[in-house]
């Protein structure tokens, strides 16, 4: 039996909890668990390959959205993988020993389907790029390689920074993404001094429809829409747009 790419993706596909050469291995009859981790050594998986494999499947929308999204591969106990290194995990709540993978995903609204198209793995010590870097490229080579048709950008907490909603507004692409609590906005359009998103008044309109806001450090002309959404009794969430037509339940009444 030829140990193959193929068998390599199966393999990560199928096992969702223990995804080690050595459990690999104990399940191939004829390959070694040394072969293996020669083949991974020589081999490269990029993210190029990923598209190779991915692109012919997708179908595209000119209304899709892109996601990026963080995760942390938990090596907490690996003292010799080069690219694990301390990082914050949402899982854990917390910094942890691991991996960190960006990722991009494309999804089709009107199907109600989605494809993992691109990734980059988070190795500062090599590239010297953050993570914002990462998706800075992959939305790069979303515009002018892959070219697929899309309009919306979704993105955590982390992403929500000037230079990426900058990036993405010249781009003409519409962006959400959740403020932090303690982002300092402005509601009154210069009168007042910014305070923290969370210490906002919402009258009744403003909670249907959203409000402008402009966020300390953008430029003046610079303004977002701004949602308060409850999520649970113990959480609430402050998403801002770009788009400011956007209007929530506002064009439905």
């Amino acid at each position: 039996m030829r140990f193959t790419k193929l068998t390599y993706c199966q393999y990560l596909l199928s096992s969702q909890i223990n995804y080690t050469v050595t459990n690999l291995a104990e399940h191939l009859e004829s390959i070694s668990h040394d072969a293996i981790n020669y083949y991974l050594k020589r081999e490269k998986l990029t993210p190029r390959l990923l598209w190779d494999n991915v692109k012919e499947v997708v179908e595209p929308d000119v209304n899709g959205y892109i996601i990026f999204d963080d995760s942390v591969l938990d090596k907490r106990y690996s003292e010799e993988i080069e690219i694990v290194r301390r990082q914050y995990s949402g899982n854990e709540h917390g910094a942890v020993k691991g991996i960190g993978v960006v990722s991009c995903v494309y999804v089709n609204p009107k199907l109600q389907r989605f494809w993992v198209i691109d990734y980059r793995i988070f190795n500062p010590d090599a590239d010297g790029k953050t993570k914002i870097d990462y998706v800075k490229d992959m939305l790069q080579n979303l515009v002018y390689h892959k070219l697929l048709s899309f309009d919306t950008v979704l993105m955590d907490t982390w992403y929500a920074v000037q230079s990426l909603m900058l990036y993405i507004d010249a781009s003409e692409k519409i962006y959400y993404c959740p403020l932090k609590n303690n982002r300092l906005v402005d509601d009154t359009f210069g009168q007042e001094k910014y305070k923290r998103v969370e210490l906002l008044e919402w009258n009744q309109e403003e909670l249907d429809c959203g409000k402008i806001i402009k966020i300390k450090g953008f430029p003046s002309q610079t303004k977002v829409k701004l949602f308060r959404v409850t999520v649970s009794t113990n959480r609430t969430d402050y998403i801002a747009t770009n788009d400011l037509s956007q209007s929530s339940t506002c064009e439905r009444q």
